[in-house]
């Protein structure tokens, strides 16, 4: 179920990590290098031109991809570093191969279903937020794991453990930290876009710092026991972390309490309080529109299933885990 956390030791479960691996959030933090422009005010006055810079400058939605040279050099060579290290410890030639090749092409693409870009606003600071993962390349590598573990292709997405000192363990783990890095290769790649293309429309330039980058599909081996995470949100004590609510009410940025009874975790989100196909059937699109007003987004039949009501009030869950986090 999405939303778990299961400790193994010595072990990992491929399907307890499921297809996304590394998806994730960062939260950047944006500056006028000019101290004198009221930033929020500037960006509000230019929200459908960001809006369509921003979708112009990213490749949104389900198989898009981005052709080599369009991608920074820079994320070229922390690509070409994460190929490198990959082929120093135990894989599969087959994988190695399909991650070269294949790979590259999904660095600064953003993906469907609930993977978005988030500018707002917080006591007059700007911030972007980023929910993406390891795309393409990740799913199909979990997927290729989860059926090696299993030994078949039927029920492959059960619990199939692979000891940390098989030949399979080993290359799994491998691939799980190709997944992490390449997730947030992919995050950073995206949010330079969104950068530049807000400067562009802005005609003025910013700076940006880092916040966070919080993972939720992973096994972390911590105190010698593998934290299994799907769907969830570390939370160490401490620990900063971004729970987004919807593509209205935005993000809660967050502090863990490093509680034990949570193993030291909180959600991903909001949770759905209705599936795609519900939200489609129960939610108009006059609904939608009504309840979007003042905030600019893509608010059409596409998106009709990310509509607001598709969530859980975000303060119910917030509350919820109040002993798990702090909200900041």
């Amino acid at each position: 179920p999405i939303g778990s956390v299961l400790i193994t030791k010595n072990f990992v479960i491929p399907a307890w990590v499921g297809y996304d691996i590394g998806c994730g959030l960062i939260a950047v933090k944006l500056s006028a290098q000019d101290k004198k422009i009221n930033l929020i005010e500037l960006i509000t006055k230019n929200a459908d031109k960001t809006y369509s810079a921003v979708n112009k400058a990213v490749p949104m939605g389900m198989g898009e991809t981005n052709t080599s040279e369009a991608i920074s050099e820079e994320t070229k060579k922390e690509f070409a570093q994460l190929i490198n290290d990959f082929s120093k410890n135990l894989y599969n030639k087959e994988i190695l191969n399909y991650i070269k090749n294949a790979s590259i092409k999904h660095l600064g693409t953003l993906g469907g279903g609930n993977h978005f870009i988030e500018l707002s606003h917080h006591n007059n600071e700007l911030w972007l937020v980023i929910h993406s993962g390891s795309r393409g390349i990740g799913h199909k590598v979990a997927q290729k794991y989860m059926i090696k573990a299993a030994g078949s292709e039927n029920n492959y997405e059960k619990t199939f453990p692979l000891s940390i000192d098989s030949q399979l363990g080993k290359e799994y783990l491998n691939v799980l930290s190709f997944g992490l890095r390449f997730a947030l290769l992919n995050r950073i790649e995206i949010a330079n876009r969104v950068i530049m293309a807000v400067e562009n429309v802005l005609k003025i330039k910013l700076s940006s710092k880092l916040w966070t980058n919080k993972n939720h599909n992973h096994a972390i081996l911590e105190k010698s026991q593998y934290i299994h995470r799907k769907g969830a949100t570390p939370a160490k004590k401490g620990e900063r972390g971004i729970i987004p609510a919807n593509m209205r009410d935005g993000s809660y940025l967050v502090e863990g309490k490093g509680n034990p009874k949570f193993l030291y975790s909180s959600s991903h989100g909001a949770g759905r309080a209705l599936s795609r196909t519900q939200a489609k059937k129960e939610i108009s699109m006059e609904e939608f529109k009504k309840t979007m007003e003042g905030i600019t987004g893509t608010i059409s039949q596409k998106t009709l299933d990310e509509a607001p009501r598709a969530y859980k009030d975000i303060n119910k869950v917030m509350e919820a885990q109040e002993d798990s986090i702090k909200i900041l």
